[in-house]
C-alpha cells in the first residue's frame, strides 16, 4: 500500500465484507458529511505542513491533486475563522475553470450547507460567515496591488508571464491578521521565482508526482498525458515534478533566455505574427503555433506573446488575427508546408485586410532553428516576460525529435524579422 494513501483509499482496499460492515456503522447524514471531510480523503503528502511557515510550496506533477489541495486549504482556513483571502491563477479563465468551478475547485469541494456565493462580475467568493475571497489574474499583476488578505492561494505560478511581479503583489497584500500564509500549487519550472522560493527560510516544501494519485485519474488522462511524457526528459518535470537542468543536446539554454529577459519593451519598428498550423484539427492533432515577435531600431529582437492553441482552423485563425491587431503587427507569417494555401484562406476569411505572407521551408527544421538559436547566444533576442510552454520546448527539443509548433512559429517569426545565413550573420533586416 502507498504510504501516502488516504483513509478512503485504505478502506477501499479492505475485503468487501469488512468494508460494508465498516460503512454500515455510519448514518446517511454522517456519510454525507464524510463526503466533504478532507481529513478522510487527504493523502499524507497533501496535508498542511506543521510548524511555522509563510509559504507552502507544493511542487507536484500533473494529476497529483494540487488544485484540490489549494481549494481545501482555503476552506480549512475559512473554517478556522480566517475571513480574507486572495486567489490568483494565470488567467481569469483558469481561475474560474480550475480554482473556482473546476472538479477540484472551491465550489466542488464545499459542502452544500456551506456553499460560498460566487459572483464573477465582482471576482469574489463570499461565505455565509462573511469570509471573502477576491480573485485575481497573473496576466495583470498590478490588479492585486493594494489588496489585503490574511491567507492566499496562488495556482500554477511557474506558468505566469510575470511570476515575480504577481507573487510580489500577493505577498505584499498579506498584511491582515497575525499569521500571514500563502499556498502555491504548481508544476515546477526552472524559473528564477521558483528557485528563490526554494531557498527562502520561510518556505516549506512538499513534493509529489502524478503516480501518487494514479488510482483517481481517468483513463483518458493516463492515455494522453502520461503516455505523452512517460520516459522523456520533460516527463521528469511534468510527471515527477523535478526541476530540470539544461538538456545538453538542445539548441537553447535557459540561462541564455533568462539573462536576456525583459519586462518592458522599447519602441519597436517591426512586429510579425508567426503561425505554424496543425495538419488536422481533431482531438489527436497538434497545436497550432502562434507567436508574436518584434524588432527595435538597433536590430534587437523581442518575443512578445505565445498564443499557441489546439483548435479548429477558424478558431486559430481568429486567434492569429486578434494577436495581429493587439500588437499592431505588420504582417502574419504562415508556414505553407503543412497547411498550403489553406492558412491564407482561413486568415483572410476572418479578416481580408490582414497583411499576410506565406513562407515555404526549403531547409530542414534543424537548419532553420540553428541560426535563430545562435542569435540568442549572441544576446540579440529577449523574451518580454515568461513563456512557460515555449521555453520548455526550446530548451528540451533536440535535433531528430519532432519539432513542436510553438517553437516552429517562433523560428518563422524571427526569421522573417532577421534574414540570417547559416552562420547567423545578418543578411538583411526586413522593413
Amino acid at each position: 500500500m502507498n504510504r501516502n494513501s488516504s483513509i478512503a483509499e485504505r478502506i477501499a482496499l479492505l475485503p468487501p465484507e469488512e468494508r460494508r460492515t465498516l460503512l454500515k456503522g455510519y448514518s446517511k447524514d454522517e456519510l454525507k458529511h464524510l463526503e466533504y471531510d478532507w481529513n478522510f480523503w487527504v493523502r499524507e503528502n497533501q496535508k498542511t505542513p506543521l510548524g511555522e511557515w509563510i509559504t507552502w510550496l507544493l511542487l507536484a506533477g500533473r494529476g497529483f491533486g494540487k488544485s484540490r489541495v489549494g481549494a481545501e486549504q482555503i476552506i480549512k482556513w475559512k473554517n478556522e475563522g480566517y475571513k480574507r483571502f486572495t486567489l490568483m491563477a494565470k488567467t481569469p479563465a483558469e481561475a474560474r475553470d480550475v480554482m473556482i468551478q473546476g472538479e477540484s475547485g472551491i465550489l466542488s469541494c464545499s459542502p452544500p450547507w456551506d456553499m460560498p456565493l460566487y459572483e464573477p462580475s465582482k471576482r469574489s467568493l463570499t461565505w455565509k460567515n462573511g469570509a471573502l475571497a477576491l480573485i485575481y489574474s497573473g496576466e495583470n499583476p498590478d490588479q492585486s496591488r493594494g489588496s489585503q488578505c490574511e491567507k492566499a492561494w496562488v495556482d500554477e505560478l511557474a506558468k505566469y508571464r510575470y511570476p515575480e511581479a504577481a507573487l510580489d503583489n500577493v505577498m505584499l497584500g498579506l498584511r491582515l491578521g497575525d499569521n500571514p500564509q500563502i499556498v502555491i500549487t504548481t508544476t515546477p519550472k526552472p524559473i528564477k521565482t521558483i528557485k528563490e522560493l526554494l531557498k527562502a527560510k520561510s518556505t516549506v516544501i512538499t513534493r509529489g508526482n502524478t503516480y501518487d494519485n494514479i488510482s483517481n485519474l481517468a483513463d483518458a488522462f493516463i492515455q494522453t498525458v502520461i503516455s505523452k511524457y512517460e520516459n522523456t526528459r520533460l516527463g521528469r518535470q511534468e510527471l515527477y515534478a523535478e526541476i530540470l537542468d539544461d538538456n545538453p543536446n538542445a539548441l537553447w539554454t535557459r540561462a541564455v533566455i533568462e539573462n536576456n529577459r525583459v519586462i518592458k519593451l522599447p519602441d519597436l519598428v517591426r512586429i510579425v505574427i508567426g503561425v505554424d498550423p496543425a495538419v488536422t484539427s481533431g482531438d489527436e492533432s497538434d497545436e497550432t503555433g502562434i507567436v508574436a515577435a518584434g524588432r527595435d531600431a538597433k536590430g534587437h529582437g523581442y518575443v512578445l506573446d505565445d498564443k499557441t492553441l489546439k483548435a479548429s482552423p477558424d478558431r486559430w485563425a481568429r486567434e492569429a488575427v486578434q494577436a495581429y491587431y493587439k500588437w499592431k503587427a505588420d504582417r502574419i507569417i504562415g508556414e505553407t508546408n503543412n497547411g498550403g494555401d489553406m492558412i491564407e484562406f482561413v486568415i483572410k476569411s476572418v479578416d481580408r485586410n490582414v497583411s499576410y505572407r506565406k513562407v515555404t521551408a526549403t531547409r530542414g527544421k534543424v537548419l532553420r532553428a540553428e541560426p535563430i538559436a545562435a542569435l540568442y547566444e549572441q544576446n540579440k533576442i529577449s523574451h518580454c516576460g515568461y513563456f512557460s510552454e515555449l521555453e520548455d520546448q526550446m530548451c528540451e527539443w533536440q535535433p531528430g525529435d519532432k519539432s513542436p509548433n510553438n517553437m516552429d512559429a517562433l523560428v518563422w517569426a524571427l526569421t522573417e524579422l532577421f534574414e540570417v545565413d547559416d552562420d547567423s550573420h545578418f543578411v538583411n533586416v526586413r522593413f
